[in-house]
Protein backbone atom coordinates (compact mmCIF):
# COMPACT_ATOMS: atom_id res chain seq x y z
CA UNK A 1 0.00 0.00 0.00
CA UNK A 2 1.32 3.50 -1.06
CA UNK A 3 -0.06 7.16 -0.06
CA UNK A 4 -0.66 9.01 -3.43
CA UNK A 5 -2.71 11.84 -2.45
CA UNK A 6 -3.14 14.51 0.15
CA UNK A 7 -6.09 16.60 0.54
CA UNK A 8 -7.19 19.15 2.88
CA UNK A 9 -10.39 20.79 3.98
CA UNK A 10 -10.83 24.23 5.74
CA UNK A 11 -13.78 24.47 8.44
CA UNK A 12 -15.03 26.47 10.80
CA UNK A 13 -16.54 26.35 13.97
CA UNK A 14 -18.88 29.34 15.55
CA UNK A 15 -19.22 29.15 18.96
CA UNK A 16 -22.97 30.06 20.66
CA UNK A 17 -21.06 32.87 22.64
CA UNK A 18 -17.59 34.46 22.84
CA UNK A 19 -15.18 32.77 25.34
CA UNK A 20 -12.78 34.30 27.76
CA UNK A 21 -9.24 33.91 29.26
CA UNK A 22 -6.55 36.15 30.57
CA UNK A 23 -4.87 36.87 26.61
CA UNK A 24 -7.62 35.97 24.31
CA UNK A 25 -11.73 36.24 23.45
CA UNK A 26 -12.70 33.26 21.21
CA UNK A 27 -15.82 33.86 18.33
CA UNK A 28 -14.85 30.66 16.33
CA UNK A 29 -12.28 27.62 15.57
CA UNK A 30 -10.62 27.70 12.44
CA UNK A 31 -9.58 23.99 11.32
CA UNK A 32 -7.74 21.63 8.93
CA UNK A 33 -9.05 18.53 7.51
CA UNK A 34 -6.18 16.60 6.58
CA UNK A 35 -6.98 12.93 4.22
CA UNK A 36 -4.62 10.58 3.37
CA UNK A 37 -5.67 8.81 0.27
CA UNK A 38 -3.96 5.38 -0.75
CA UNK A 39 -3.32 3.14 -3.63
CA UNK A 40 -5.90 0.33 -2.41
CA UNK A 41 -8.62 3.02 -1.76
CA UNK A 42 -8.18 3.25 2.21
CA UNK A 43 -7.74 7.29 3.94
CA UNK A 44 -6.56 8.48 7.10
CA UNK A 45 -7.57 11.72 8.70
CA UNK A 46 -6.56 14.47 11.22
CA UNK A 47 -7.05 17.72 12.48
CA UNK A 48 -5.08 20.55 13.22
CA UNK A 49 -6.82 24.16 14.13
CA UNK A 50 -6.04 27.97 15.28
CA UNK A 51 -8.24 30.08 17.39
CA UNK A 52 -7.54 33.24 15.04
CA UNK A 53 -9.22 32.45 10.96
CA UNK A 54 -6.71 34.36 9.56
CA UNK A 55 -3.94 31.97 10.46
CA UNK A 56 -6.28 28.94 8.54
CA UNK A 57 -4.49 29.82 5.39
CA UNK A 58 -1.02 29.91 6.66
CA UNK A 59 -1.91 25.62 8.68
CA UNK A 60 -3.22 25.14 5.28
CA UNK A 61 0.10 26.07 3.83
CA UNK A 62 1.78 24.18 5.85
CA UNK A 63 0.54 21.08 4.97
CA UNK A 64 1.03 20.97 1.53
CA UNK A 65 4.60 22.56 2.11
CA UNK A 66 5.13 19.02 3.34
CA UNK A 67 3.30 17.07 1.05
CA UNK A 68 6.56 15.53 -1.00
CA UNK A 69 7.39 14.22 1.85
CA UNK A 70 4.52 12.29 2.69
CA UNK A 71 3.27 11.14 -1.37
CA UNK A 72 4.50 7.85 -2.20
CA UNK A 73 5.23 6.43 1.41
CA UNK A 74 3.80 3.09 2.88
CA UNK A 75 1.77 4.18 6.00
CA UNK A 76 3.90 2.35 8.22
CA UNK A 77 6.74 4.19 7.13
CA UNK A 78 5.66 6.73 9.78
CA UNK A 79 9.28 7.12 11.24
CA UNK A 80 10.94 7.93 7.69
CA UNK A 81 8.41 10.50 7.09
CA UNK A 82 9.15 12.39 10.82
CA UNK A 83 12.76 12.42 10.12
CA UNK A 84 12.61 13.78 6.49
CA UNK A 85 10.18 16.14 7.69
CA UNK A 86 12.75 17.10 10.05
CA UNK A 87 15.16 17.92 7.58
CA UNK A 88 12.68 20.22 5.35
CA UNK A 89 11.76 22.29 7.76
CA UNK A 90 15.57 23.15 8.97
CA UNK A 91 15.18 26.16 7.25
CA UNK A 92 12.19 27.60 8.56
CA UNK A 93 12.62 26.32 12.23
CA UNK A 94 11.87 23.36 14.81
CA UNK A 95 8.86 24.80 16.16
CA UNK A 96 5.42 26.80 15.39
CA UNK A 97 3.79 26.44 12.45
CA UNK A 98 6.28 23.84 10.73
CA UNK A 99 5.42 21.44 13.26
CA UNK A 100 1.75 21.62 12.79
CA UNK A 101 2.06 20.69 9.92
CA UNK A 102 3.93 17.64 10.76
CA UNK A 103 1.91 16.54 13.60
CA UNK A 104 -1.24 17.00 10.87
CA UNK A 105 0.52 14.60 8.52
CA UNK A 106 1.87 12.12 11.23
CA UNK A 107 -1.56 11.82 12.73
CA UNK A 108 -3.29 10.92 9.37
CA UNK A 109 -0.31 8.12 8.75
CA UNK A 110 -1.11 6.72 12.05
CA UNK A 111 -4.96 6.45 11.38
CA UNK A 112 -3.87 4.88 7.96
CA UNK A 113 -1.65 2.27 9.88
CA UNK A 114 -4.16 1.40 12.36
CA UNK A 115 -6.76 0.95 9.81
CA UNK A 116 -4.64 -1.34 8.01
CA UNK A 117 -4.12 -3.57 11.38
CA UNK A 118 -7.50 -3.08 12.02
CA UNK A 119 -6.22 -2.03 15.31
CA UNK A 120 -6.89 1.69 17.01
CA UNK A 121 -3.76 3.86 17.41
CA UNK A 122 -3.96 2.72 21.36
CA UNK A 123 -3.63 -0.88 20.26
CA UNK A 124 -0.51 -0.17 17.66
CA UNK A 125 1.44 1.65 20.35
CA UNK A 126 0.65 -0.46 23.52
CA UNK A 127 -2.25 0.40 25.89
CA UNK A 128 -2.12 0.62 29.31
CA UNK A 129 -5.67 1.21 30.40
CA UNK A 130 -9.30 1.38 29.65
CA UNK A 131 -10.46 4.73 30.80
CA UNK A 132 -8.92 8.04 31.63
CA UNK A 133 -9.85 10.67 34.39
CA UNK A 134 -11.38 13.70 32.43
CA UNK A 135 -11.95 16.97 33.69
CA UNK A 136 -14.39 19.65 32.38
CA UNK A 137 -12.52 21.99 30.77
CA UNK A 138 -15.83 23.88 28.19
CA UNK A 139 -16.45 26.54 30.94
CA UNK A 140 -15.84 28.83 34.03
CA UNK A 141 -14.49 31.49 31.93
CA UNK A 142 -13.32 34.83 32.48
CA UNK A 143 -16.37 35.86 30.66
CA UNK A 144 -18.64 34.47 33.10
CA UNK A 145 -19.56 35.86 36.37
CA UNK A 146 -19.49 34.55 39.62
CA UNK A 147 -23.46 33.24 39.52
CA UNK A 148 -22.62 31.57 36.17
CA UNK A 149 -19.42 30.12 37.48
CA UNK A 150 -21.45 28.46 40.09
CA UNK A 151 -24.19 27.40 37.99
CA UNK A 152 -21.51 26.23 35.36
CA UNK A 153 -19.38 23.74 38.45
CA UNK A 154 -22.41 22.43 39.61
CA UNK A 155 -23.35 21.55 36.34
CA UNK A 156 -20.01 19.46 35.85
CA UNK A 157 -20.71 18.09 39.30
CA UNK A 158 -24.20 17.11 37.90
CA UNK A 159 -22.38 15.27 34.81
CA UNK A 160 -20.03 13.18 37.18
CA UNK A 161 -17.15 14.95 36.55
CA UNK A 162 -14.38 14.40 39.69
CA UNK A 163 -12.09 17.86 38.37
CA UNK A 164 -12.63 21.23 36.14
CA UNK A 165 -10.43 23.64 35.51
CA UNK A 166 -11.38 27.56 36.02
CA UNK A 167 -9.69 30.54 34.05
CA UNK A 168 -7.95 33.45 36.02
CA UNK A 169 -7.51 36.88 35.41
CA UNK A 170 -4.45 36.85 37.24
CA UNK A 171 -5.04 39.28 39.94
CA UNK A 172 -5.66 38.49 43.73
CA UNK A 173 -8.80 40.40 43.79
CA UNK A 174 -10.66 39.39 40.93
CA UNK A 175 -9.93 35.74 41.11
CA UNK A 176 -10.21 34.97 44.72
CA UNK A 177 -13.89 35.61 44.89
CA UNK A 178 -14.07 33.05 42.14
CA UNK A 179 -12.19 30.25 43.46
CA UNK A 180 -13.84 30.95 46.83
CA UNK A 181 -17.52 30.36 44.87
CA UNK A 182 -16.94 27.43 42.54
CA UNK A 183 -14.91 25.73 45.61
CA UNK A 184 -17.26 26.83 47.65
CA UNK A 185 -20.29 25.21 45.18
CA UNK A 186 -18.62 21.68 44.18
CA UNK A 187 -16.94 20.51 47.80
CA UNK A 188 -13.92 19.42 48.99
CA UNK A 189 -14.07 15.88 46.82
CA UNK A 190 -13.87 17.47 43.26
CA UNK A 191 -10.89 18.44 42.05
CA UNK A 192 -10.30 22.51 41.29
CA UNK A 193 -7.38 23.65 38.60
CA UNK A 194 -6.71 27.23 37.40
CA UNK A 195 -4.93 28.11 34.62
CA UNK A 196 -3.75 31.81 34.20
CA UNK A 197 -2.53 31.97 30.92
CA UNK A 198 0.80 32.61 31.42
CA UNK A 199 0.02 36.61 32.33
CA UNK A 200 1.65 36.74 35.51
CA UNK A 201 5.54 36.99 36.13
CA UNK A 202 7.14 34.92 39.24
CA UNK A 203 6.83 37.03 42.06
CA UNK A 204 3.41 37.83 41.22
CA UNK A 205 2.27 33.81 40.37
CA UNK A 206 3.92 33.01 43.83
CA UNK A 207 1.78 35.71 45.11
CA UNK A 208 -1.70 34.88 43.66
CA UNK A 209 -0.27 31.21 44.21
CA UNK A 210 0.22 31.59 48.41
CA UNK A 211 -3.28 33.38 48.14
CA UNK A 212 -5.36 30.37 46.45
CA UNK A 213 -3.77 27.24 48.96
CA UNK A 214 -6.29 27.63 50.87
CA UNK A 215 -8.74 26.22 48.03
CA UNK A 216 -7.16 23.38 47.51
CA UNK A 217 -5.99 23.96 44.39
CA UNK A 218 -5.12 20.78 42.31
CA UNK A 219 -2.44 22.87 39.67
CA UNK A 220 -1.75 26.16 38.92
CA UNK A 221 -1.41 26.03 34.91
CA UNK A 222 0.85 28.10 33.00
CA UNK A 223 1.69 30.72 35.41
CA UNK A 224 4.07 32.64 33.99
CA UNK A 225 4.92 32.93 30.02
CA UNK A 226 5.31 29.33 28.58
CA UNK A 227 9.15 30.29 27.13
CA UNK A 228 10.23 31.67 30.59
CA UNK A 229 11.40 28.07 31.81
CA UNK A 230 13.47 29.35 34.91
CA UNK A 231 10.47 31.73 35.79
CA UNK A 232 8.23 28.65 36.08
CA UNK A 233 11.03 26.94 37.64
CA UNK A 234 10.90 29.67 40.74
CA UNK A 235 7.38 29.73 40.74
CA UNK A 236 7.01 25.35 41.04
CA UNK A 237 10.07 25.50 43.95
CA UNK A 238 7.92 28.02 45.92
CA UNK A 239 4.79 26.83 45.61
CA UNK A 240 3.28 23.35 47.13
CA UNK A 241 0.50 23.57 44.67
CA UNK A 242 1.24 21.40 41.41
CA UNK A 243 2.67 23.70 38.40
CA UNK A 244 1.20 22.26 35.06
CA UNK A 245 2.82 23.32 31.63
CA UNK A 246 3.32 22.05 28.23
CA UNK A 247 0.97 23.05 25.66
CA UNK A 248 3.05 25.62 24.15
CA UNK A 249 6.18 23.58 23.68
CA UNK A 250 7.02 21.86 20.21
CA UNK A 251 9.08 18.32 20.18
CA UNK A 252 10.86 15.98 22.38
CA UNK A 253 13.46 18.65 22.76
CA UNK A 254 11.60 21.56 24.21
CA UNK A 255 9.78 19.00 26.98
CA UNK A 256 13.29 18.15 27.78
CA UNK A 257 14.48 21.45 28.70
CA UNK A 258 11.22 21.51 30.52
CA UNK A 259 12.20 18.72 32.76
CA UNK A 260 15.77 19.81 33.01
CA UNK A 261 14.83 23.13 34.31
CA UNK A 262 12.00 22.19 36.33
CA UNK A 263 9.70 24.19 35.26
CA UNK A 264 6.26 21.59 35.60
CA UNK A 265 5.59 18.57 37.83
CA UNK A 266 2.72 17.56 35.22
CA UNK A 267 3.51 17.72 31.87
CA UNK A 268 0.63 19.04 29.08
CA UNK A 269 1.67 17.80 25.62
CA UNK A 270 -0.10 19.46 22.58
CA UNK A 271 -1.32 16.75 19.85
CA UNK A 272 -0.69 19.43 16.85
CA UNK A 273 2.11 21.14 18.95
CA UNK A 274 4.16 18.27 19.80
CA UNK A 275 4.66 17.02 16.63
CA UNK A 276 1.59 14.23 15.98
CA UNK A 277 1.80 10.61 17.43
CA UNK A 278 5.15 10.12 16.91
CA UNK A 279 6.41 12.72 19.23
CA UNK A 280 3.76 11.99 21.59
CA UNK A 281 4.77 8.78 22.17
CA UNK A 282 8.10 9.73 22.56
CA UNK A 283 7.40 12.82 24.66
CA UNK A 284 5.30 10.00 26.93
CA UNK A 285 8.22 7.91 26.81
CA UNK A 286 10.40 10.50 28.08
CA UNK A 287 7.92 11.96 30.92
CA UNK A 288 7.77 8.15 32.30
CA UNK A 289 11.55 7.63 32.51
CA UNK A 290 10.88 10.86 35.47
CA UNK A 291 7.50 9.64 36.22
CA UNK A 292 6.10 13.00 35.68
CA UNK A 293 2.28 12.83 34.92
CA UNK A 294 1.16 13.73 31.64
CA UNK A 295 -2.81 15.26 30.90
CA UNK A 296 -3.73 16.20 27.12
CA UNK A 297 -3.96 19.61 25.86
CA UNK A 298 -7.50 19.75 23.66
CA UNK A 299 -8.05 17.36 21.62
CA UNK A 300 -9.90 15.04 23.30
CA UNK A 301 -11.22 12.72 20.54
CA UNK A 302 -7.80 11.99 19.39
CA UNK A 303 -5.80 12.69 22.42
CA UNK A 304 -7.89 9.78 24.32
CA UNK A 305 -5.47 7.28 22.29
CA UNK A 306 -2.08 8.63 23.43
CA UNK A 307 -3.08 8.65 26.70
CA UNK A 308 -4.32 5.29 26.85
CA UNK A 309 -0.51 4.50 25.88
CA UNK A 310 1.53 6.77 28.08
CA UNK A 311 2.30 5.07 31.60
CA UNK A 312 2.23 8.05 33.47
CA UNK A 313 -1.26 9.45 31.94
CA UNK A 314 -3.07 11.64 34.16
CA UNK A 315 -6.29 13.07 32.72
CA UNK A 316 -8.00 14.10 29.80
CA UNK A 317 -8.86 17.69 29.60
CA UNK A 318 -12.39 17.64 28.29
CA UNK A 319 -13.40 20.02 25.74
CA UNK A 320 -16.43 19.56 23.38
CA UNK A 321 -15.25 21.77 20.72
CA UNK A 322 -14.79 19.58 17.76
CA UNK A 323 -17.82 17.41 18.83
CA UNK A 324 -19.60 18.69 16.00
CA UNK A 325 -17.25 16.97 13.57
CA UNK A 326 -16.93 13.87 14.83
CA UNK A 327 -19.39 10.71 14.04
CA UNK A 328 -19.00 9.97 17.75
CA UNK A 329 -19.30 10.88 21.12
CA UNK A 330 -16.47 10.46 23.87
CA UNK A 331 -18.49 8.01 25.96
CA UNK A 332 -18.18 9.64 29.64
CA UNK A 333 -18.56 7.70 33.01
CA UNK A 334 -18.70 9.00 35.99
CA UNK A 335 -15.92 11.22 35.18
CA UNK A 336 -13.91 8.65 33.33
CA UNK A 337 -13.71 8.50 29.63
CA UNK A 338 -13.87 5.56 28.28
CA UNK A 339 -10.92 4.56 25.23
CA UNK A 340 -12.25 3.55 21.94
CA UNK A 341 -11.25 0.77 19.90
CA UNK A 342 -12.41 0.83 16.61
CA UNK A 343 -9.61 0.74 13.99
CA UNK A 344 -7.82 4.32 13.49
CA UNK A 345 -8.28 7.09 15.93
CA UNK A 346 -11.58 4.82 16.90
CA UNK A 347 -13.93 7.89 16.63
CA UNK A 348 -14.61 9.35 12.65
CA UNK A 349 -14.80 12.61 11.50
CA UNK A 350 -18.40 13.68 10.15
CA UNK A 351 -18.42 14.22 6.53
CA UNK A 352 -21.73 15.64 6.26
CA UNK A 353 -20.26 18.40 8.68
CA UNK A 354 -17.03 18.84 7.18
CA UNK A 355 -19.17 19.65 4.40
CA UNK A 356 -21.61 21.96 6.55
CA UNK A 357 -18.67 23.49 8.06
CA UNK A 358 -16.50 23.76 5.45
CA UNK A 359 -15.15 27.26 4.18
Amino acid sequence: MKITHLTTTAVSLPLAEPLGNATATIRQLSCIVVDLGTDEGLRGESLIFTIRPEQVKLLDAMVHVLSDAVIGLDPDDTGAFWADAWRRINFIGFTGVSIMGISAIDGAMWDLRAKRAGLSISRMLGRCRETIPAYASGGLWLTQDIPALVRQAEGFVAQGFKAMKLRLAGRIEVDLPRVKAVRAAIGSEIALMVDANQVLDADAAIRLGDALAPFDIAWFEEPVPAHALEASAKVANALRIPIASGENEYTRYGFRRMIEAGAASILMPDLQRVGGVTEFARVGALAASFDLPISSHLFPEMSLQLLAHVPTAHSLEYMDWFAPLYQEKIDLIDGLARVPDAPGWAMALDRAAIRCYSL
